[in-house]
């Protein structure tokens, strides 16, 4: 229940109103920076925290559920990836944006933080980062060949 309900806040808040309302005033593309970049600055308070963990959010959550959602132009669809990734990785015992809830298995990660994501959690690490881009490219491309994308809008004086 944690994560659906903070999925689906977190979606409201970012995609469901930041995003469009950007997106009436200035376009898609300037929406996506936005509010990507404050979707990273909103997980600097969680524990074990960086300016890297908030840039990685931003990069892998942030950006992508917004183009995501220009993609599908759902609200559902992105909160339900949302959710499916946090719960996912809470089930697995990962930390989740520095919060260490109890899953089924107790992960103890070790190594580079580039590569684990150290004790922020998985969100911190370079591999769903670099996927997390690649995926967002690709529907980025779908969604301006379906009409996803808005121009910015020009202002008559």
């Amino acid at each position: 229940m944690v994560q659906a309900g903070a999925a689906v806040t977190e979606e409201l808040m970012f995609r469901g109103f930041a995003l469009q309302a950007l997106e009436q005033r200035w376009g898609s593309r300037a929406a996506i920076v936005i509010t990507g970049l404050f979707f990273g600055v909103a997980h600097l308070g969680a524990p074990g925290a960086s300016v890297w963990s908030a840039l990685a959010i931003a990069l892998e959550a942030g950006v992508m559920l917004g183009v995501a959602f220009l993609w599908r132009r759902t609200i559902w669809f992105v909160a339900g990836l949302h959710f499916a990734w946090n719960t996912a990785e809470q089930l697995l015992g990962i930390p989740v944006s520095g919060h260490t809830l109890e899953g089924l298995f107790t992960v103890d990660s070790h190594g580079s933080a580039l590569l684990s994501g150290g004790t922020f959690g998985l969100e911190a690490s370079i591999v769903p980062v670099l996927i997390g881009v690649l995926l967002t490219v690709r529907m980025f491309v779908v969604a301006g060949r379906s009409g996803g994308l808005r121009r910015r809008r020009l202002v008559q004086h």
